[in-house]
């Protein structure tokens, strides 16, 4: 058997035990060992297998990651989620579907610091979705909007799969990170404006909320919120000023939301705990994938895979349009199944050397990979962010009725999708002005 039959073969072994619900990185590492073992022989293997999760876990840019975490654990352990929708609600509850307009800008917020849509989407699920039930909106629209607003910390910077993408590809993660930002904001005021039009064509969906509110309250809101904010802002700042590296910048946004929840008085032993424990759980899952696509990778390059594919694909001319729209079929098909950090890490070592090959700009397909899994977030079966909604609300709403609720974003969705690609300057315009 050649190594190509053999890279083959691995992949669709991998696919099987994915469908058994083997741990991803375990599935990839067992098929990258033995794939290896038969191509070379099984001392290189194990030799392998035993130098290359050290050198990528002990990686210095992949320190970003548990600080990041940390940084949104914190902000989310104490109370800011909260205060954020608090300050969301005075400030748009005046238009058609003010409660779940607000409940995307604080999502918007929170998501963006804690890079975690899990924890975005768990935190408002408790917090706005019963509101918005208290106020007889429809279900669907209480619960769907949560569900995809959680998402959108993955495009609005700093964000963890920008990350993971740029350690991979080799690009600049200051880079990402600002090549995010509007498509991000693009994403949110996509998500609005579908509400409110829905909303106003159809009334019942979201009665309209009869409530006054002083300056006073709105001071008093942003006093308890002001913190987070602060830390997205200073990190980010630093970041393109050049003051310190994007790596760095989870470790001083970790300590900035440590020392701003000790001076807003939320801070506690306990919740001091329990987010070092949601960040140590967090950062081993994630870790456990990052080492067995690091063995795919191996495998995939000495089989030859990546290369054969992308030949046979510019041998039939494909365009850069063709590529990003058969990455975005894959993708699309992959997140009804697997979680985001899953398929951008399974999938890598088989794309990138495709989208390089074929010339596409790497930070602007960064945006879209992002993008489409943001998506994969909401579409079913296995649609992590719908399943979370329900996991915090139990029994009070139908988990049919929270995928009929997403429908209406995913649509939305795509159609954003269509604008990044159909303009790439969403994607590039502010990265071309940082020299980082």
């Amino acid at each position: 058997m050649d190594n190509l039959t053999i890279g083959f073969v691995g992949l669709g072994a991998g696919f099987l035990l994915l469908l058994l619900r083997v741990q991803i990185g375990v599935a990839l590492g067992i098929v990258s060992f033995f794939g290896i073992g038969m191509m070379l022989n099984m001392r290189a293997a194990w030799g392998i297998l035993t130098a290359i999760p050290f050198n990528f876990v002990g990686d210095w840019n992949l320190t970003a990651i548990p600080m990041f975490l940390l940084m949104g654990f914190v902000a989310s352990e104490s109370g800011i989620s909260a205060g954020l929708f608090r300050a969301m609600r005075i400030l748009l509850s005046w238009l058609p579907g003010g409660l779940a307009v607000a409940s995307v800008g604080a999502c918007a917020l929170l998501s963006a610091a804690s890079g975690s849509s899990v924890a975005t989407a768990s935190a408002f699920a408790r917090i706005a979705t019963p509101e918005m039930l208290r106020y007889r909106y429809h279900p669907g629209l209480a619960t769907g909007v949560i569900a995809a607003a959680g998402t959108l910390g993955s495009l609005i910077p700093p964000s963890i799969l920008m990350v993971l993408y740029g350690y991979l590809a080799e690009v600049s993660i200051a880079k990402l990170f600002i090549a995010g930002f509007l498509p991000g904001l693009l994403s949110a005021g996509m998500f609005v404006g579908m509400i409110v039009i829905r909303c106003m064509r159809n009334p019942d969906l979201a009665p309209k909320v009869d409530e006054t509110f002083t300056r006073a309250d709105l001071l008093a809101a942003l006093k308890e919120t002001w913190a987070l904010p602060a830390i997205i802002v200073g990190v980010l700042t630093g970041i393109f000023v050049g003051v310190f590296s994007p790596t760095e910048a989870g470790a001083v946004g970790a300590a900035l939301a440590i020392l701003l929840a000790a001076v807003r008085g939320s801070l506690t032993l306990d919740s001091l705990r329990r987010s070092g424990l949601s960040t140590l759980a967090s950062t081993s899952g994630i870790f456990m994938v990052v080492i067995g696509t690091a063995l795919l990778g191996k495998f995939m390059a000495l089989s030859g895979v990546p290369r054969f594919i992308a030949d046979e694909l510019l041998t039939m001319g494909s365009s850069d349009l063709a590529v990003i729209l058969m990455v975005a079929v894959l993708y699309l098909i992959l997140g009804c199944f697997l979680d985001s950090i899953g398929i951008m890490l399974l999938t890598m070592p088989i794309i990138l050397p495709i989208a390089q090959e074929s010339g596409i700009e790497l930070i602007y397909f960064g945006v879209i990979l992002v993008k489409l899994l943001e998506i994969g977030l909401l579409t079913p079966p296995v649609g992590l962010n719908v399943y979370i909604i329900k996991g915090a609300l139990g029994d009070t709403v139908r988990l049919t009725t929270i995928f009929k609720g997403v429908t209406w974003f995913i649509v939305t969705d795509m159609i954003t999708l269509a604008l990044i690609i159909a303009f790439p300057w969403l994607s590039t315009f502010l990265p071309s002005l940082i020299n980082t």
